[in-house]
């Protein structure tokens, strides 16, 4: 059941109606009973056991170390680590088992071998897997070092791990800023009401008016991408970047919104990306949580691990203190976007593409910067005029592209097959010359697109300086009325709904 579907809408107007109807002290205990509900009827019931598990898993090794005083250190790194693999060994089957066959059947391959060593092993991966996998982990590892209180009910424990909106996309959520929300009491409350449900009608512009209008040319070209090149490619990656981008933050912006309007606040996890001048300013702004978890649970861990606290001392002794900490740090970034590659998915192309190609960048801009100070200085350039920084945020979207395409493409020699066809032919006639029209939009459906765009980059422009809906709030009610009004008529008139589009699917929901 997608949340773009109409019957979504109706199994959610059903539940805010009765959220602020019934005693504030049962309305946990609603959303419980609604997520689970939401998760039997997203395909196949059975796979609610794997979150069941995991809550299960997470909630023993909670309690055990509630019990287990702190100086039984040893005890309690037991009871971590054994929660800890028990979650990630389900995800590992679940999602990369398929993974290291192929990884196997390649290196094999490399050495001369012919022949598939291992077949595929297929399994039925659960909603949100990855998202409340994380969630729960990080409540764990934040449990252990106290920093977090341990919660004694285990159906609120269930509730945190499988609160239906976050479960199809995220965003990941940590327990000591988020999760006690979720059993408050939460009285109606208008304004707040309403501006979800405000956010939740951009999120469906997004999404069914930019992502899906796009996806169809997307589609097109790199679902055959050997009968096109040059500018085609150039142009349906770009698209690409703005598809995956208004389908994700859409997303995001519905979940948030229907969250707001039942009283409980996530954290964002988008902040206008196309804007960044550099790749870590973009990470810093693209998928939020999943960047501060990261770091968090995976990059801080290792930096201050026993090996790289060795390997940061040898280094600093062998190429001086400032460069010896820079390449150590180096060190840790790559096992950090190796590990945010991977959490992509059980392919090479989501290491390369959303993993190991950007710690490349950032490691390049953060060598090159000195050098590029220098050059500006020479040449009295300002590093912060409005055209050095238009360039840093055109080269940064540039690079964004590229690591996309690895993403979308079908697979690693596919994405580098199309990285050959679109540098090896000039072509740029084609922008211009009407073939465009020929890739699945005619000329009305590329205009809306371009219209959703500016509308879309001009918004985005006001969320630089605040809230885009406080600065609605205080017009005039035709006024508000008339922006809501036109939103919600775009939504159904330029909305995509037609044979071949699939609005209820969000491409995150697979993650």
């Amino acid at each position: 059941m997608g949340i773009t579907s109409f019957y979504f809408l109706c199994f959610f107007a059903a539940i805010l109606i009765m959220y602020y109807i019934i005693p504030v002290r049962l309305q946990w205990g609603l959303l419980l009973l609604c997520s689970i509900a939401y998760y039997l009827l997203s395909g196949n019931g059975m796979l609610i056991l794997y979150p069941i598990v995991s809550v299960s898993a997470c909630y023993a090794g909670i309690r055990l170390l509630s019990v287990t005083p702190e100086k039984e250190g040893k005890r309690r790194r037991r009871i971590l680590t054994m929660t800890v693999l028990a979650n990630i060994g389900i995800l590992v089957v679940l999602k990369y088992v398929n993974f290291g066959i192929y990884t196997i059947d390649g290196i094999a391959k490399l050495f001369g071998s012919s022949d598939e060593l291992i077949g595929s092993v297929d399994f039925l991966i659960p909603l949100g897997v990855s998202f409340y996998t994380f969630s729960l982990l990080g409540y764990v590892v934040d449990v252990y070092y106290g920093i977090a209180k341990p919660q004694e009910n285990y159906l609120k424990l269930m509730l945190y791990g499988m609160y239906f909106p976050a479960i199809l996309s995220g965003p990941i959520l940590k327990y000591r800023e988020h999760g006690e929300q979720f059993f408050t009491a939460h009285r109606f409350d208008y304004r707040q009401v309403t501006r979800g449900l405000q956010r939740m009608l951009w999120g469906f512009f997004k999404k069914l008016v930019i992502a899906e209008r796009l996806g169809a040319l997307v589609d097109t070209v790199y679902g055959s991408y050997t009968e096109y090149s040059g500018a085609y490619i150039w142009f349906a990656t770009v698209c690409y970047a703005f598809q995956l981008y208004t389908d994700f933050s859409g997303c995001m912006d519905i979940v948030l919104g229907m969250s707001e309007s039942l009283g409980i606040v996530l954290p964002e996890n988008f902040q206008t990306p196309f804007f960044a001048k550099s790749i870590a300013e973009y990470w810093r702004r693209w998928h939020i949580t999943l960047g501060v978890w990261m770091k968090e649970y995976v990059f801080y861990p290792v930096l201050r691990s026993p090996f790289f606290t060795k390997l940061n001392k040898s280094w600093r002794e062998k190429f001086g203190k400032k460069k010896g900490k820079q390449y150590a740090t180096f060190a840790a970034m790559f096992l950090l976007w190796l590990t945010v590659g991977i959490w992509h998915g059980g392919d090479w192309k989501f290491v390369i593409g959303s993993g190991l190609l950007h710690w490349l960048y950032i490691v390049l801009e953060e060598l090159l910067e000195l050098p590029c100070g220098r050059f500006m200085k020479k040449y009295r350039i300002n590093p912060s005029g409005r055209m050095v920084n238009a360039l840093r945020i055109l080269r940064t979207f540039l690079l964004v592209c590229i690591g996309d395409l690895f993403f979308r493409a079908a697979s690693v020699e596919d994405a580098f097959a199309m990285l050959g066809r679109a540098v090896s032919v000039w072509n740029p006639e084609v922008l211009w010359n009407g073939a465009l029209f020929e890739l699945g939009l005619d000329w009305i459906e590329m205009g809306i697109a371009l219209l959703a765009l500016l509308l879309l980059y001009g918004v985005s422009l006001f969320q630089q300086k605040g809230s885009v809906r406080d600065r609605i709030a205080v017009r005039a009610l035709p006024v508000r009325w008339l922006i809501w009004y036109a939103l919600i008529f775009a939504v159904i008139l330029l909305g995509c709904y037609g044979p071949g589009y699939s609005a209820g699917e969000f491409i995150y929901q697979g993650f």
